[in-house]
């Protein structure tokens, strides 16, 4: 389970220290701490990055909304962000609301307010809203991503990286090589939201991903995945196999 990646864009270094103490304290990682728009799309581009926290003006221009616009406009390279500002300027206001923010706070922030809005601005951008606030879930799930919330703070597993699913009650244990994470979502949810091609049922309460797959042996009902983890295969679920040539 890794830590979520924040991008801070903000010209003012007290601004930029105290946002920094924040996001660490509630163990966040910081990818950088860009002052102006140059930097900033060169940091985007380079780091990973999962949330972005920008300042509407930048050396007294708005060029956190023009960072915005510009990552808004790129096929597929978007993230969620949330604006920083103390302007009242109505004008700037409604320019920013163009670039549709997942928040828009107003300094003196507090660390609440931060935390609050790095959790929205996920839910937002993955269009599962309400999640983290909820009592039967606290996982957003994305084409790459399972965010989930820990105490103040998110984290997050790659897809890449689960073997199998299985349901135990109002819970998910998901497994990967290195961890099993637990986590509160019902199986039928995160059977929707993940890729249908990739993540198959084989059993009523186990997802598997069929990259990891290594051979299936009909005669005993059961699938190998990688790493040696032995999953039971039902009679009502193996019709997925007929796209795969790893029997045995």
């Amino acid at each position: 389970m890794d830590n979520i990646n924040v991008l801070i864009i903000e010209d003012t270094l007290e601004q930029s220290d105290a946002l920094a103490k924040v996001l660490l304290d509630n163990n966040y990682n910081i990818v950088g701490v860009a002052k102006n728009f140059t930097d900033a799309l060169k940091l985007f581009y380079e780091k990973t990055t999962d949330v972005i926290i920008i300042d509407v003006f930048l050396d007294g221009k708005p060029d956190g909304i023009t960072f915005a616009e510009s990552i808004n406009i790129i096929p597929n390279a978007s993230k969620p962000f949330v604006f920083l500002t103390s302007s009242q300027d109505r004008q700037i206001f409604e320019r920013a609301k163009l670039t549709k923010p997942f928040s828009f706070l107003m300094k003196p922030f507090n660390e609440l307010e931060i935390l609050y809005a790095i959790e929205m601005a996920v839910e937002k951008f993955y269009a599962q809203a309400n999640v983290f606030m909820s009592e039967g879930q606290d996982t957003v799930i994305s084409h790459d991503y399972l965010f989930i919330k820990k105490k103040n703070s998110l984290k997050k597993v790659a897809i890449n990286d689960i073997l199998y699913i299985e349901v135990e009650e109002r819970y998910c244990n998901i497994i990967t090589q290195q961890e099993k994470f637990v986590i509160q979502i019902s199986l039928t949810k995160i059977s929707d939201l993940l890729d249908k091609n990739k993540f198959v049922k084989t059993h009523r309460n186990t997802i598997v991903n069929t990259d990891k797959i290594e051979e299936i042996i009909l005669a005993d009902n059961l699938i190998i995945l990688k790493g040696d983890h032995k999953i039971n295969l039902s009679d009502t679920y193996k019709d997925f196999i007929k796209k795969m040539n790893i029997l045995s």
